[in-house]
């Protein structure tokens, strides 16, 4: 392999010759299956095959000791160009590959690579011999089902799926990942915590906060209230459903139907369920003439919408039907919007902040081939994003031409614990719905103009958040986030009565408190509260009741020393001010 390669070109390669090793393993076993696609992807690859009996757990080991029986013979990559004739005689009993085949343009090359005894349809790049694949540093790690060309409506396929590195070191340190990105993972914590649940028999893709996902959920919205009070958002609530005309106007219906629940139909009209906020937001706008002097208007709300996802595709709370999405739109005069536009980054930066994420990238993406609006007004809304970004030191990378068709935006990504980047906040102008709903304001010269319209979503949705979060802190969330962030324990029933005081006391100061009173012991007690999470457990016992204090432990096991029930409240509001994660 050539030394100029990067290491991602290397494992890119790699992975991309694994999976075509893997293919010819899997037909070694099943020379009946016919073979899909098999890309390298992030970490990793797959293939999907159509084979005659459902895979199990332990097939994959034999396909791993037939990849590395494979390996060993230290076979080279032999690439050929192929006319789309040549490639249907090689292909004439792989329906999958004789498809691609024919739906590729007649002017573009056509080449296999061969491994062995087995030939693909396929571009490149690979290594040039399997000798350069370490037979100990790769692993199969899942079957999954995949639509042939993710069309539900064409076979289902079974997809191997497997990771590939230069050395064994490399693998072992992902496969502890993988094991901490299985432990973090929000369905499986949520039911530990008790947080959330969906239910299937009752409909997909739709959360149920329990009280104690509640708890956070509730903190969550005040804190974000609170954030957006202060930086000068005035709160509205709209409606969950809105007649056909709404959605006609605003192009929903022409463009994003296929995401839209079915039509209810009321009164001889059509009502759909809201898949946004923003046509809602504007007929609030429209219920009054605006001048100048009223702009900007900064209007926020924690909005309720539904759209139609793929039952395929439905994931815990990272992919659901029925979502709260923070939203915020902001109405301004161009001269405006550079201020508007810093403002709301630093505000986003510091709400991301606020919940303990450091690491955030932007994106900037300007001015599609096709788009709405005057280019005047995408050249200012783009300088103002940049300069905005500009101003913040923050690294950003450029998206030329990867804007919406109504509009540039800013996109950021935050970095969890684990290293993963996921896409939460969009600053997004639009062109296109102030148009389509006539929008106007009074400026300084008495001429009526449109105003600039500015879509935010900063969380994106308190469901898709709340799951990042969960990942992200493994469940051990902060104090001020905690659904339960004292537990009180006694360490006899003798002072149950006092365990009872200090909590409701607490409880009386605002803090999410309880105490344990059951017949276990202490300990138990303590380990009970520990497995839940608690950020502070409070052991009392006779020196405490006679002082009038309580002896904290943390959840992670550390003991602060005894100190006055006052202390510990001084103590647990700085804990909660500071929003320290203990």
């Amino acid at each position: 392999m050539a030394d100029a390669l990067t290491r991602e070109e290397k494992l890119y390669r790699i992975r991309h010759t694994t999976a075509h090793v893997m293919a010819e393993a899997v037909l070694q076993i099943f020379p009946e299956a016919s073979i899909a696609i098999g890309p390298p992807v992030e970490n990793g690859f797959y293939y999907d095959f159509q084979l005659p009996r459902s895979l199990k757990p332990e097939d994959l080991e034999s396909i791993e000791e037939g990849m590395r029986t494979i390996l060993a013979g230290k076979h080279p990559l032999t690439r050929e160009v192929v006319g789309k004739e040549r490639a249907r005689e090689i292909f004439q009993n792989q329906p999958f590959k004789l498809e691609l085949i024919d739906d590729l343009p007649e002017d573009v090359e056509v080449s296999t690579y061969t491994v062995d005894t087995f030939v693909d349809l396929c571009k490149g790049p690979h290594v040039e011999s399997t000798a350069e694949i370490h037979p100990k540093a790769f692993k199969l790690l899942s079957i999954a089902g995949a639509y042939w060309r993710g069309d539900e409506k064409r076979p289902m396929l079974q997809r191997i799926y497997g990771t590939a590195w230069e050395t064994p070191k490399e693998l072992r340190e992902h496969l502890n990942w993988l094991a901490e990105v299985e432990k973090r993972d929000h369905r499986k914590v949520g039911r530990e915590l008790d947080l959330f649940s969906t239910h299937e028999e009752a409909g997909s893709g739709l959360v149920y906060w329990h009280p104690k996902g509640a708890r956070i959920r509730g903190a969550i919205e005040d804190f974000w209230r609170e954030e957006h009070r202060k930086g000068g958002y005035d709160m509205l609530y709209t409606p969950h459903v809105g007649k056909s005309w709404l959605w006609e106007t605003s192009g929903h219906l022409d463009f994003y139907k296929d995401n839209m629940y079915s039509p209810m139909e009321l009164d001889n009209a059509e009502y759909f369920a809201k898949p946004m906020n923003c046509p809602f937001h504007i007929m609030i706008y429209r219920t009054a003439k605006h001048s100048y002097r009223d702009l900007p208007l900064r209007w926020g709300e924690l909005g309720t919408v539904y759209r139609y996802e793929r039952s395929g595709v439905l994931h815990g709370l990272l992919r659901v039907r029925g979502f709260t999405q923070d939203d915020a739109h902001i109405f301004c005069t161009p001269d405006q919007v550079e201020a508007e536009i810093l403002e709301v980054l630093q505000f986003s930066m510091n709400i991301w902040d606020a919940f303990g994420f450091q690491k955030i990238k932007a994106y900037l993406s300007t001015r599609p081939e096709k788009s709405v609006g005057d280019p005047a007004d995408w050249d200012r809304a783009t300088e103002s994003l940049r300069k905005a970004l500009e101003a913040e030191g923050m690294d950003y990378e450029l998206d030329e031409g990867g804007g919406a068709f109504y509009g540039p935006k800013i996109d950021l990504k935050v970095q969890d614990a684990l290293g993963r980047e996921w896409q939460m906040t969009t600053i997004q102008f639009d062109f296109n719905l102030p148009e389509r709903f006539d929008m106007t304001f009074v400026d300084r010269d008495g001429q009526e103009k449109r105003p600039y319209m500015v879509h935010r979503a900063l969380l994106g949705s308190l469901e898709r958040f709340f799951g990042v979060l969960i990942e992200h802190y493994g469940g051990a969330f902060p104090v001020w986030l905690s659904p339960l962030q004292v537990m009180v324990v006694p360490v006899a029933p003798a002072f149950n009565d006092y365990a009872d005081k200090v909590a409701k006391r607490l409880f009386a100061e605002g803090y999410r408190v309880e105490a344990d009173l059951s017949d276990n012991r202490m300990n138990a007690k303590i380990r009970s509260a520990q497995q839940q999470k608690v950020p502070y457990m409070l052991v009392v016992g006779e020196a405490e009741e006679q002082a009038g204090a309580v002896s904290p432990r943390t959840r992670t096991g550390e003991r602060p020393g005894t100190m006055s029930l006052e202390d510990f409240e001084t103590f647990l509001a700085g804990k909660v001010r500071e929003k320290a994660l203990l």
